[in-house]
């Protein structure tokens, strides 16, 4: 057998990318290819006389097959064996006067093949930042989290599509980890990701904050986002993975911020509580924050992160308490109209 020729230093560029092929059936034993400017060169190592003799494109030594890239991946079925496509990912981001944070969320994902911003009427310089990082961007009006979401999904170009808050941050593990995934074919349709957030100081890795796993990374062809009022979520049809590494969270720039942000989204979560006929009765106002406190401070360790993890507990006690208040408001008031 001919002895295998590998790639000359020449040939291989410094941001050369490898990628695996799955071998189907015998006579053909995979080893790798690499990324050149312009096309992809696939070494293969052909045990058969006939594989041989019906390789596509081969070169002098019969082992050297040339694809021509695309923007959508590449397939090739070289005797004997499958080449798996190579997916690509966009990332897709909605925002609102987020010129505090869209820069640096925006630098976290600039590895992605493709960056998507739908824009629901910002007056502060949101915009023009995001375009220093990507020219997709996109202006609809404000139809509700699930909704935005699902419409920057589909301006997306590629089927792979990570979805990012503009309040988040993409770790160089979880890039690495996604690039990874991706280049291996996932066997998922959507993968979660555990997210830790960053408050008074501290990355909080306790209380009902953590892991906090999000559903964020999915084929949108098997995928759509919720419709709820709050906490919406993308559904997928299919198996769901989970990866390792963290998103990492800033979403509270102190505690203002955070009891405006409570204030707003149990409002929210009351609303759809009370669109769904549920009811609040006066064991709930009691019980329900008293087992939140219990569950953020002692079960989920809030007590081991000293004084953050207090107030978290204290925070997430008060979510729970006004949201069982405002339902109990908004249906006296409904009840008195």
């Amino acid at each position: 057998m001919t002895q295998q020729r590998d790639p000359t230093p020449a040939e291989v560029t410094e941001n050369a990318i490898l990628y695996r092929i799955r071998p189907v059936g015998t006579g053909l034993h995979s080893r790798n290819f690499t990324k050149r400017p312009g096309f992809w060169v696939l070494f293969l190592t052909v045990t058969d006389r006939q594989a041989t003799s019906h390789a596509p494109d081969r070169g002098a030594d019969g082992r050297c097959l040339h694809l021509d890239s695309d923007t959508s991946g590449f397939c090739a079925s070289p005797v004997g064996g499958r080449l798996a496509r190579v997916a690509k990912l966009s990332v897709v981001v909605i925002t609102l006067n987020e010129a505090s944070n869209i820069n640096a969320a925006l630098k976290s994902v600039s590895w992605a093949d493709e960056i998507v911003v739908v824009d629901s009427g910002s007056t502060d310089d949101t915009v023009k930042l995001a375009r220093c990082h990507t020219d997709r961007i996109s202006h609809r009006r404000w139809t509700g989290y699930g909704a935005q979401k699902d419409y920057a999904t589909h301006l997306a170009s590629h089927d792979w599509v990570l979805s990012l808050d503009a309040d988040e941050r993409i770790s160089t593990d979880l890039a690495n980890e996604i690039q990874a995934l991706l280049a291996e074919q996932p066997r998922c349709n959507g993968y979660r990701l555990p997210r830790t957030t960053r408050y008074l100081g501290r990355w909080i890795r306790t209380t009902d904050w953590y892991p906090d796993y999000q559903l964020r990374l999915y084929d949108r062809r098997a995928a759509s986002w919720s419709r709820d009022a709050v906490h919406e979520s993308v559904q997928v049809t299919g198996q769901v993975g989970q990866l390792q590494h963290e998103i990492q969270h800033y979403a509270y720039s102190d505690l203002s911020s955070h009891l405006a942000t409570i204030d707003r989204y149990t409002t929210l979560a009351a609303t759809q509580w009370l669109n769904e006929g549920r009811r609040a009765r006066l064991i709930d106002l009691v019980l329900h924050p008293a087992a939140a406190f219990l569950r953020n401070y002692l079960l989920r360790l809030g007590c081991v992160q000293g004084i953050p993890g207090l107030v978290v507990s204290l925070m997430n006690t008060h979510y729970v308490f006004l949201k069982h208040a405002k339902l109990w408001e908004q249906r006296q008031r409904r009840r008195e109209q």
